[in-house]
């Protein structure tokens, strides 16, 4: 019989975050469902954002620090015409182009794609949960304070619209780790000139693990059974077995 604190459950979870809830608010969530004693995710994703969440229950948290430093692929939908505070559509406007503003010409926006590509450097926005001192930066920013922060280094693999309006674009972007793909919208929105930032984000693949064979959170607490859905660590993808053994047996 499980105690009060949950089971003893080893495994990886594929959740489908929902929009609205933080990362942790859906991990507790999930992790509720399953009755598990201990569980962690491999990578934050904002509330107003959605998809992939990889859930690591038990044994399998040993793995989530590497996990972190995975290569992830997302579906952004970018708007341009307004720049704002956050990066994203929860912000307040501090950009807008001049009206009246018909939208961008695709040409200009391939043209654009093509400097971002690669090696890339991005300045970490203001809203993120780095910190200066001991305190997250989205504090200071709540406080109305700006800070200099030097830039980094982050890789985009790929760079693709899968779809444009003149007025919004649908960009699939593979990227390193440490990628804000905020910050990116709103760079492409300086380069056209145009301000941009975004209205929906949905993360479809975090290293080899894909959004296709996640689980959606209601889904999850509605199953009679949910643990059935735990990948367990003998049956995880050929690069973290070696790992997850080694940690089984050290266990």
């Amino acid at each position: 019989m499980a105690s009060r604190r949950g089971q003893e459950l080893d495994g990886v979870l594929l959740l489908d975050k929902p929009v609205g809830l933080s990362s942790n608010h859906a991990l507790q969530r999930a992790k509720h469902a399953l009755d598990a004693r201990k569980a962690g995710h491999t990578g934050t994703l904002d509330p107003f954002a959605t998809g992939l969440l990889v859930c690591c229950l038990g044994r399998a948290t040993k793995m989530a620090a590497s996990m972190l430093d995975a290569d992830k692929t997302y579906r952004a939908i970018v708007r341009f015409g307004q720049e704002t505070d956050t990066g994203d559509l929860t912000g307040v406007a501090v950009f807008e182009a001049l009206r009246p503003f018909s939208g961008v010409e695709r040409r200009d926006l391939d043209n654009v794609l093509v400097n971002f590509r690669g090696e890339i450097d991005q300045v970490p926005p203001m809203y993120s949960a780095l910190k200066r001192d001991g305190k997250p930066l989205y504090k200071y920013a709540r406080q109305g304070i700006e800070l200099d922060r030097a830039s980094r280094k982050t890789v985009i693999y790929k760079l693709e619209a899968l779809s444009f309006s003149g007025l919004e674009a649908e960009l699939e972007v593979r990227c390193s780790k440490g990628t804000y793909i905020r910050t990116l919208a709103q760079d492409i929105g300086r380069a056209l000139g145009c301000g941009a930032h975004l209205v929906a984000l949905r993360r479809t693949q975090v290293g080899p693990f894909v959004l296709d064979d996640a689980v959606a959170l209601d889904a999850l607490q509605a199953m009679p059974l949910p643990q059935s859905v735990l990948i367990a660590l003998d049956a995880l993808p050929a690069g973290l077995l070696p790992a997850a053994r080694k940690q089984k047996d050290e266990l």
